[in-house]
């Protein structure tokens, strides 16, 4: 859009302050605007002037009471604060300049003594002020920090990883920053987990694009963090998502291998059940994907033993606890439905999305489709067009290629069922939303 407003915004200074810098990075716009009125001189109608809102709405945003996430609106408060567009995952905003370049994260594991004639990215004033900004470590700040990771897994399970991005590297671009500032040891060793996570995190959201090259570069960052505080069930964890990724590439033996080796680092730390049970169940999805029977059902078997287990004062690391009960029971169908046996996945996935929150959209998208997909395999094309239709609609509301992929997946199914209404209608609508 044509930008008219006054070329005034916030300071530089308070541009690079870290509170604001993690501020953006996570799209917090209460905490933005409560820094631009206490310490930028930016009172709420004088916010809402700039970033052509109403005076009420930046109110109930300064008060905690409402959230932005509309691109259009965080597009007009970057434009109107004058928020470089890198700060909160945006290309370059068209007056920063023509010199502007869009800068996403380096790739961690990006050697730090540039070879003879890379080409690293500037630092524009913001930046150069950040760095000699530095942070100070309080206990405040870490749970800051981690409170901002919750809140990533839950926007992550309702919506996809695609928008969630930008601003989960961002953060860990902040992290690394201060981590390389911070000498006490104690605050080391939380920095370095939480980094660990931000870069599992990370490799997560490229994971769920079908961006798995990239993704695999970041799990084996967040190993590294987490292998320098020795951190053996984050390491579990870690190998997991790459057991889980590798059965996406169709590389069971490794997907296998993977899960074993995540349960025998979990083992060495004493595993909780319900992570030693959630570890049985990617090691039963490898052998699925074989099509291994006996070795499916035990690894399946070992995971209901494992969770059987579970007790109240167990110390389950934060991102464990999802596994619980209903996951235990999609996952058995899921890995059920990859072996064929239609007849006992089919009860143990619909029980699971009766259970299942309705505001996670993309498992219930998920979900959906292996229920269709074990519905067609009974040959209940109508019922289980029926059934994919509802994992399409939700499709529209989740930024997650696997999910597409997944559709285009049952569409091809249908190929046998082409001549029948149901199938045909919807053949076309996934056809039209994967195009």
């Amino acid at each position: 859009m044509t930008d008219s407003r006054p070329s005034s915004g916030l300071p530089s200074r308070l541009l690079a302050a870290p509170e604001m810098v993690a501020a953006c990075a996570v799209r917090d716009f209460t905490a933005v605007f409560r820094l631009a009125k206490a310490r930028g001189g930016f009172h709420a109608s004088r916010i809402a002037r700039a970033c052509e809102l109403t005076p009420s709405r930046v109110g109930e945003v300064i008060a905690g009471h409402r959230e932005i996430t509309n691109m259009t609106v965080i597009e007009r408060i970057a434009d109107g604060l004058r928020i470089p567009g890198h700060m909160v995952g945006l290309a370059p905003r068209a007056w920063e300049g023509q010199q502007a370049t869009f800068r996403p994260a380096l790739p961690l594991y990006q050697p730090a003594t540039p070879s003879a004639g890379s080409v690293l990215p500037s630092l524009e004033l913001d930046g150069i002020l950040a760095i000699a900004a530095s942070t100070r470590v309080t206990p405040t700040v870490l749970r800051s920090l981690q409170a901002s990771i919750e809140d990533y897994w839950r926007r992550d399970d309702e919506h996809g990883g695609e928008a969630l991005r930008p601003a989960v590297m961002g953060q860990l671009r902040y992290v690394l920053d201060v981590l390389r500032d911070t000498a006490d040891p104690n605050y080391q060793r939380s920095l370095h987990g939480i980094a660990a996570e931000l870069a599992r995190l990370t490799g997560w959201t490229y994971f769920d694009a079908r961006q798995y090259s990239t993704a695999r570069g970041y799990f084996t960052e967040a190993l590294r963090l987490a292998r320098v505080i020795g951190d053996r069930p984050f390491i579990a964890n870690v190998l997991s998502c790459l057991s889980l990724q590798a059965t996406y590439e169709d590389k069971a033996h490794e997907a296998i291998t993977l899960a074993r080796a995540a349960q025998d680092s979990a083992r060495l730390d004493g595993g909780t059940p319900r992570l030693m049970a959630m570890l049985s169940m990617r090691e039963a999805f490898g052998h699925a994907s074989a099509h291994d029977q006996e070795a499916t059902h035990q690894a399946i078997e070992d995971a209901r033993r494992h969770f059987d287990r579970i007790d109240s004062a167990d110390d389950d690391p934060a991102w464990v606890q999802y596994f619980n009960r209903t996951k235990l029971t999609v996952d058995t169908g899921i890995a059920l439905g990859q072996l064929g046996d239609a007849a006992a996945a089919e009860p143990l996935i619909e029980e699971a999305l009766r259970s299942e929150p309705s505001a996670n959209l993309r498992g219930r998208a998920f979900h959906s489709f292996w229920l269709a997909r074990t519905q067609l395999q009974r040959r209940q094309v109508e019922l289980a067009c029926t059934t994919a239709g509802g994992a399409l609609s939700l499709a529209t509301e989740v930024a997650s290629p696997r999910v597409l992929a997944h559709l285009q997946e049952f569409r091809h199914q249908l190929t046998p069922y082409r001549s029948t209404r149901p199938a045909a209608e919807l053949s076309a609508r996934i056809r039209e939303l994967t195009a």
